[in-house]
């Protein structure tokens, strides 16, 4: 008999989509990453736009989501090998095919926030 973690998923499309883009800065990075391609430094700073409040994102954790991203072809990482290092990432054509549906997301969230920012307003008078 199989031991569970080492079978394969259900096959769940769901499920393979949650896996492949768990974690609080995969989406963000692949959004990020669509004006072309960026180095290490850029895409922290890209994480840091416009999130008022919140903590830097710590260098292992950006480090582990880049990883993750390259492993799940979403990403490619290109080395130079040179010295100082300089690495790029970029998307890859599984990625690219990715964006439309961040973008999908983010108009929601923009008409969902609209809603609930209109509500509290009514709600409020």
């Amino acid at each position: 008999m199989a031991n569970a973690k080492s079978a394969p998923a259900c096959g769940c499309p769901v499920a393979a989509f949650q896996k492949m883009i768990s974690g609080k800065y995969k989406l963000r990075i692949v959004w990020d990453l669509q004006d072309g391609p960026k180095r290490y430094g850029e895409i922290r700073s890209g994480l840091l736009r416009g999130a008022s409040g919140s903590a830097a994102i710590a260098p292992r954790v950006l480090s582990r989501e880049l990883k993750a991203l390259t492993e799940s072809g979403l990403i490619d990482r290109r080395d130079y090998g040179v010295v100082p290092p300089k690495v790029e990432y970029r998307l890859t054509r599984k990625g690219k095919s990715f964006v439309p549906v961040i973008a999908a997301i983010r108009n929601w969230g923009a008409r969902h926030l609209a809603q609930a920012d209109t509500a509290e307003m009514v709600a409020a008078e």
